[in-house]
């Protein structure tokens, strides 16, 4: 009987995208069927040999991944690092070739990889990988190999779903039930290693005319070949599945290396069964070190999954209702300031300027009209340009390159341009998105800054800022959190020649493009505002303590964040469980009910400060949405110490994560604040251009 030890599952890899510069070759394609560039199907014919790819180590307890032959597994005579794009480097996916061997629709038990001889350190290294539950990635035809689970719901036990835990567990704890039963000399708490891997192979025959001839065949059962290689049209790879075993494999005499990979073991027996004998499980000795073989089987099964669905079981949603919940949440927030907003501009505002536009000849109700509504108080001091007008020209500049980048980011997935078996497309169209955008990010800020002027604004400063400043902030996080990745050998670190093409991407594609549209931005006219400012400043009355600049972001921050925190414990787990995230309708949804509850927010909280003829308005109304990003990053750390074992999980796995999570923060800022504020300022512009001044 066989003995399955396993681990806590866990879902590997961020998620993948296609990059969104193949939609202008597919306006040009005829209107019929087509596959995109990179995933077209391949049909593989009976008894070809198919290649298994070996990836990264990954764990739900650290989000340090590590290289597949960073531990000593068995390798083939030469390893061949496979090509990867921008996208893969960035999320440190990496792929080699392997020394399994399979070929199509031919099933094979009991193969040997090899025999290693592994010392204590070597053995510590694995049980040190067992313990903080590493799970092994592989993929064939790209798609990733996963183990089968069934999951039961908590409200109906009985009721149960069949989900992919992507990747297998490298080895795990022998559990309590077996400890000295099979094994009487086995310690307490040892660990296990899974050193027989069971493939199991989906398919589906590329002609859907010879489905009903495939079984008398006898693909899959035996490796019958055909009579006729030449008339086989082959067949897709539609499922990539594994069962893992440890098996302390014995054999008789010496082991004949030479009759690798059939060497015979008595632990095994051949097909067709493929049983094993009566064993114990390959115990990790770091004390001693021992001998491992290392062993798979591989068997083919014909499916009715077709090649266009086979991602769909790694995509299953089984918490659509938590995820409609957040909707609903959001949209009562939104409600909640919609009617807010619309109380302010239909019946304050509207009374407010109906009483200061009419002809009144009695000072008495001129002054009674100010005394009721004192943002009116205020219309000459306004617009004057806030302190450090500079800075926040250049943050208005990178909220507009941000927002750009994220929306048409997520429309081009919500179109359905995405796909996961396009490994890294989503980071690349990220930065090809983020550089495009320098355009209106340069124009934006420039428009800004000459607003600004007398305001110890300058073009040349700004521009370079506003090219420099965000993804600066962004690059040296990034940079610092590469650094420490090299020094822990984990395959997250990006390469030198990657850091390179990323300062080309930089300085010379993005940095021209915003100062080209900081050109047209300066060539144009000024904005000119509603009413004139005085060249004196009024003096700003005290305000209540809930007034004052930071009670009142922290305040209003956090009805933003309320949108999106559901949404944002699935990204955080996508990031720390190394998921796929693929939700991008919820996404959108989410985002654009957070773009408007940003803009209410700002202006409601912006009415009550010109009320209190408090007219710095500037740095606040982008610092009231902005602010939302404090409560991302503290929510970030209170899922992260809820979820990271003192134990297990060390220093270095906390800097990583709080470095991601430190520039997602500061992007957040960047976006939400630019968004109340430009809402903000169309708001005040509009309402001081509907008042007579005299």
């Amino acid at each position: 009987m066989a003995l399955l030890t396993s681990t806590a599952p866990s879902l590997p890899h961020l998620s993948r995208s296609m990059t969104p510069c193949f939609l202008f070759l597919l306006l040009l394609a005829p209107a019929a069927a087509f596959y995109l560039p990179g995933v077209a199907p391949r049909a593989f014919k009976e008894g070809e040999s198919v290649n298994m790819k070996v990836q990264t180590l990954v764990s739900t307890e650290t989000p340090l991944q590590f290289d597949y032959y960073q531990l000593p597994f068995c390798q083939p005579d030469k390893i061949h690092d496979l090509p990867e794009n921008l996208g893969e480097a960035l999320a440190g996916e990496k792929a080699h070739t392997s020394a399994f061997q399979a070929r199509m629709k031919v099933d094979e038990y009991c193969k040997t990889l090899c025999r290693k001889k592994y010392t204590a350190q070597e053995f510590e290294e694995f049980q040190d990988f067992a313990i903080l539950e590493y799970r092994v990635n592989m993929r064939l035809d790209s798609l990733p190999i996963a183990e089968m689970a069934s999951f039961a719901y908590e409200d109906d036990p009985d009721k149960t779903i069949q989900m992919y835990n992507l990747g297998y567990a490298l080895g795990g704890k022998l559990e309590d039930s077996l400890e000295g039963v099979e094994d009487p000399d086995a310690p307490v708490d040892s660990y296990v290693l899974n050193n027989h891997l069971r493939f199991k192979i989906l398919y589906h025959p590329a002609d859907s005319s010879t489905a009903e001839d495939e079984e008398g065949k006898g693909g899959g059962e035996g490796g019958k070949l055909p009579a006729d290689p030449s008339e086989d049209p082959g067949s897709f790879i539609v499922g990539f599945q594994v069962v893992p075993y440890s098996i302390k494999h014995t054999y008789a005499g010496k082991f004949n290396e030479s009759a690798i990979p059939y060497a015979p073991l008595s632990t095994c027996v051949q097909p067709p069964m493929g049983l094993f004998e009566a064993h114990v499980p390959q115990l990790i000795d770091p004390v001693n070190g021992g001998e491992v073989v290392w062993t798979y089987d591989v068997e083919w099964e014909r499916t009715d999954v077709k090649w266009a669905s086979r991602w769909d079981v790694y995509l299953q949603m089984t918490d659509d209702k938590i995820h409609w919940f957040s909707i609903v949440n959001s949209s009562v927030i939104l409600i909640f300031l919609s009617g807010m907003v619309a109380m302010i501009m239909l019946r304050i505002l509207r009374k407010d300027l109906y009483k200061y536009n009419q002809l009144e000849t009695s000072e008495e109700a001129r002054e009674e009209a100010r005394e009721e509504t004192g943002w009116k108080l205020i219309s000459g001091d306004v617009f004057r340009p806030p302190r450090n007008a500079a800075i926040l020209a250049v943050f208005i500049g990178s909220g507009v390159q941000v927002l750009g980048m994220t929306l048409f980011t997520i429309g081009f997935a919500v179109l359905g341009f995405l796909s996961p078996s396009n490994r890294g497309a989503l980071l690349i169209c990220m930065v090809l998105l983020f550089v495009l955008m320098g355009i209106p990010a340069g124009y934006v800020s420039a428009v800004f800054c000459k607003m600004f002027k007398g305001a110890g604004t300058d073009r040349l400063r700004n521009t370079l800022m506003t090219a420099t400043l965000f993804p600066g902030v962004i690059f040296c996080i990034f940079f610092v959190l590469n650094l420490v990745l090299w020094g822990d050998k984990s395959t997250g670190a990006v390469p030198f020649s990657t850091l390179v093409a990323i300062l080309m991407f930089w300085f010379g594609l993005s940095l021209p493009l915003v100062f080209f549209g900081s050109f047209l931005g300066f060539r144009r006219d000024a904005v000119d505002f509603p009413v004139r400012t005085n060249p004196i400043p009024r003096q700003v009355p005290d305000q209540v303590w809930y007034m004052r600049t930071v009670p009142s972001v922290l305040m209003a921050g956090v009805l933003p964040f309320g949108v999106v925190f559901v949404e944002l414990f699935f990204i955080l787990s996508s990031i720390w469980q190394h998921r796929f995230y693929y939700l991008f309708g919820f996404m959108g949804l989410v985002l654009i009910i957070l773009l408007i509850t940003c803009a209410e927010i700002t202006i409601v909280m912006a009415y009550f400060q010109l009320c209190s003829e408090d007219y710095h308005w500037w740095w606040r109304a982008y610092l009231t949405a902005g602010t939302s990003a404090v409560y991302f990053f503290l929510y970030a750390g209170y899922y992260v110490f809820t979820r990271m074992s003192t134990v297990k999980a060390a220093w270095v796995s906390g800097c990583v994560f709080f470095g991601y999570i430190a520039g997602l923060s500061y992007t957040f800022f960047v976006l939400t604040g630019f968004t109340g504020f430009i809402s903000c300022f169309f708001f005040v512009r509009c309402i001081y251009a509907s008042i007579k001044v005299d």
